[in-house]
């Protein structure tokens, strides 16, 4: 249990809050996350790790010399926003690039993805280094698909290493790959973890029974499995672990590359360093009898998952030069190795590392003035219907992902309303408002589902423009584009078990329905309707994309939460949008 917070809305800021008062000596807070408190004298890459909340010290207790330069940190369990990306990158960058590395998570993927074309298109080279050590998340065909769990460690300390031994960007980049690619691990869990304000985890298991194959976001194991004895367990997550083993890896105890590990046993959050220390027991020996010699091993809670119990086995197989950089000296809030020499740096400036003065507002007109006040009313219906949803979608979410669903969407939605009753009173047209909710609702959401609407939103918006308020088919063509930048962004198509499958069925009935002369209230009824049904038939399907793909069996019986929300909000947003737009469809 969470038991220690005051508004469970602000846990994660103030927790980050919090972390960087008590380690003001080497880390400084910034929009989005935290950087190292001095920068480098002379130019260095700089390695941003990240993700979402609930995982220290993964991430921000990772920041420091020899490790990372800065780290992105979402709400929790919750990708960080593409602009909290930005924000970090530009504090931390000191003119050799940056590279963002984090877990395979669609949200992650997109967000970051995101922040480097924005960064790029500033100046500043960016790259991308994703984690995929999970290898219960899926088969070694499909390893691009594995989730990142606390393997994260070991790619982001050979990372941070090979920065400060002043590798360039390229360099850095080729050896968190490699880190990555040598890198597996198998965890399992004990119970589930409760949200701050939550009176319930996420998910329960049966009495005396462990969830085999954990995620690192409150999910539960792939399957349950009876609790064995410490002996039993250890050999367990070895063979699965060792059964994993990178090809080249075969000339083990013979004196090849394969021959020296690093190993991590780490906690999740509540199982103590006694409990490990007992599985330690088994699972030294048990590697070492399998042929390989133990470098540097780490026992403790180095990735967790707020409360949860439970712990996990890493291996990387390592070679000279993976071995070296795993053995370079540290000194983070949250680890600490060896002595770390002396660097020249310079205390660093006050900046937040945000973007340049906002720009004036663009031309518009008055009926596009008068149309965004129906926009912000849509907004605010829609931020009622989800405040009343909230619990509902984090319960569906939580049977086969980490049950933040309805938190994000309230957070999302209720920073869009703000945003756009501040571009309203500043003058602009309706276009400029919707997209001014759109990137406040990406960058407060986080997240998958946050990054998604932020963008659908301002495509919308930059297709209503501001100089006209539409006619029904100017609303209907907005959609179209709303639904267009989703799915080219997210590559998810219906029958995936993703908001794609309620939203395209809204599109496609709504522009049937509009060409074919009905009024947009009687289109847009239609198309809620085609929306809702969708949404519910979900609960057929199984994810074949996001974070419930792993647990597909488990989702099995329950409606997608994206694209049951997607269903309510556009049914929330259509009394404001059909009352401001002409009932004619204009020649």
């Amino acid at each position: 249990m969470t038991r220690i917070a005051n508004d469970p809305a602000d846990f994660a800021d103030e927790a980050l809050a919090g972390f960087c008062d008590v380690h003001a000596g080497l880390v400084r807070q910034v929009p989005g996350g935290a950087v190292r408190r001095r920068r480098p004298a002379q130019p260095k890459v700089a390695v941003l790790v990240g993700g979402g909340s609930g995982h220290y010290p993964a991430f921000a207790g990772l920041i420091g010399a020899g490790f990372a330069d800065g780290a992105v940190v979402g709400n929790i369990f919750t990708s960080p926003s593409t602009q909290q990306a930005c924000t970090v990158a530009r504090a931390a960058e000191s003119g050799a690039g940056v590279v963002f590395t984090y877990g395979n998570y669609a949200g992650d993927v997109m967000n970051f993805g995101l922040a480097s074309e924005r960064l790029a298109a500033e100046g500043i080279r960016a790259e991308n280094v994703l984690v995929t050590d999970d290898v219960a998340s899926a088969p070694a065909a499909e390893a691009g698909r594995r989730r990142g769990i606390a393997g994260d460690f070991v790619v982001f300390k050979a990372m941070g290493a090979a920065a400060e031994a002043g590798c360039d960007l390229d360099e850095v980049v080729r050896i968190g790959r490699r880190a990555n690619e040598r890198t597996r691990t198998l965890g399992t869990a004990f119970s589930g973890c409760t949200f701050p304000g939550a009176d319930a985890p996420l998910f329960s298991l049966p009495e005396g029974h462990m969830g085999l194959g954990l995620g690192i976001h409150g999910e539960p194991g792939l399957r349950d499995v009876p609790l064995p004895p410490a002996a039993e367990l250890g050999r367990a997550l070895v063979e699965g672990v060792l059964a994993q083993a990178p090809a080249d890896a075969e000339e083990v105890g013979a004196g090849g590359a394969g021959a020296r590990i690093a190993v991590i046993l780490n906690g999740l959050g509540s199982t103590k360093h006694e409990e490990l220390f007992v599985l330690w027991g088994t699972v030294a020996p048990l590697l070492r009898e399998a042929g390989y010699e133990i470098v540097a091993p780490e026992v403790g809670e180095l990735v967790t998952s707020l409360d949860m119990a439970g712990v996990s086995l890493t291996v990387t197989w390592l070679d000279d030069e993976l071995e070296e950089l795993w053995l370079t000296p540290a000194e983070t809030p949250a680890f600490r190795r060896g002595s770390v020499a002396a660097a020249s740096a310079v205390e660093s400036a006050d900046d937040a590392g945000g973007p340049a003065a906002a720009a004036e507002a663009p031309p518009s007109s008055e009926a596009s003035r008068g149309y965004a006040g129906a926009v912000v009313a849509a907004l605010e219906s829609a931020s009622g219907r989800l405040a009343e949803l909230e619990a509902q979608l984090g319960a569906m979410d939580a049977v086969a992902g980490d049950g933040d669903h309805g938190r994000g969407m309230v957070r999302g939605v209720g920073a869009a309303v703000a945003a756009a009753k501040e571009a309203l009173a500043g003058g602009r047209g309706a276009g400029s408002v919707l997209a001014a909710g759109g990137d406040a609702w990406a960058d407060r959401a986080g997240g998958t589902s946050g990054v998604l609407w932020g963008a659908g939103l301002r495509a919308w918006g930059e297709a209503l423009g501001d100089l006209e308020a539409p006619d029904a088919a100017g609303v209907a063509a907005g959609i179209s584009a709303f639904a267009a930048r989703i799915a080219a962004l997210g590559g998810a198509r219906p029958g995936d078990k993703t908001l794609v499958d309620a939203l395209v069925p809204f599109d496609e009935e709504l522009r049937g329905a509009v060409v074919r002369g009905d009024s947009l209230a009687a289109a847009w009824e239609r198309a809620c309707r085609a929306a809702e049904s969708a949404a519910t038939a979900t609960a057929a399907l199984t994810p074949r994309k996001g974070r419930a793909r792993p647990l597909a069996e488990k989702s099995v019986g329950t409606p997608d939460p994206g694209a049951t929300s997607l269903a309510a909000v556009f049914a929330a947003l259509g009394p404001a949008i059909v009352s401001a737009t002409p009932q004619e469809v204009t020649a």
